[in-house]
């Protein structure tokens, strides 16, 4: 763990014995000397929490857990919208299409963008947009023309995008009358376009339809409760490592479904078969 901070100083191999703390953060990050597969993880910007995170698909009628993981908070292949997806081609029979209900973490372009291609419909909460001025322009107050690779800004100001999707308006910025409700910056407003920046816009877009709301609020109380039921006096898990907490997570949703089955009106018949009331 001590290594994950140190580097060799600039003009040594470390060889030598000279040494410097490090200047960037150690992908992958092992946090703990007893649980190396444990990782940080922020479900804000201010709220830390370390090991290992659980992936749920939910079906929101009945609050019957379909799949479920449990993988490191953090790290390669362990994003929510990678596992989410993962979990619900899992759990869905193929040519089966379904309106897909998350929280903003699964809103991602990525996301998205599997979601569009298996023909899906997302009904999940946008990412919130975070303009540099409060109150200010936010990107979606930007024309995007992906044709001509431009970039219009509110006030008329065009900037080409860059191969790796930047708009930088610089020197345009100066002397513009809307500067101060578009950036702080001295050299002017920088954009940075996700690949799938049109299907982001489209579905921030969706996402104020009232259909859209209201499928979202009639469902999400029944996804909530399912995940309280789960977590509730097991917030701390009991093993070390990812296979043993992934074990215990399926039988702990194998559980929890049990008991929503018996809720449910789940009863056995004379013939010997199980039934549904």
């Amino acid at each position: 763990m001590a290594g994950q901070n140190v580097e060799p100083a600039e003009d040594s191999d470390g060889r030598d014995g000279r040494w410097r703390i490090t200047r960037r953060t150690a992908p992958d990050r092992v946090i703990s000397t007893v649980d190396p597969e444990a990782r940080h993880a922020h479900k804000t910007r201010n709220r830390r929490q370390d090991g290992y995170k659980a992936h749920l698909v939910v079906e929101p009628d009945t609050g019957i857990i379909t799949a479920a993981a449990l993988t490191p908070a953090a790290g390669a292949g362990n994003a929510d919208a990678a596992i989410g997806m993962a979990l619900l081609e899992d759990s869905t029979r193929e040519h089966e299409r379904f309106e897909v209900l998350a929280d903003s973490a699964y809103g991602t372009g990525d996301m998205l963008a599997a979601l569009d291609e298996t023909g899906h419909r997302p009904i999940i909460k946008p990412w919130p947009l975070r303009p540099p001025v409060a109150g200010g322009f936010d990107i979606d107050d930007f024309t995007i023309d992906e044709h001509n690779r431009a970039v219009t800004c509110p006030n008329g100001l065009t900037a080409q995008l860059t191969p790796n999707r930047y708009a930088v308006f610089g020197a345009r910025c100066r002397g513009c009358p809307l500067a101060s409700q578009c950036t702080t910056s001295k050299t002017g407003r920088t954009l940075r376009l996700h690949p799938h920046d049109a299907l982001q816009r489209a579905h921030r877009t969706a996402a104020r339809d009232p259909e859209f709301v209201e499928i979202y609020r009639r469902h999400r109380p029944m996804v909530e409760r399912s995940i309280s039921w789960l977590t509730r006096g097991n917030r701390r898990l009991r093993f070390r490592g990812t296979r043993l907490n992934d074990l215990w997570l399926s039988h702990r949703a194998a559980a929890i479904n049990l008991r929503r089955l018996l809720t449910l009106g789940l009863h056995r018949r004379p013939t010997g078969t199980w039934a549904l009331a």
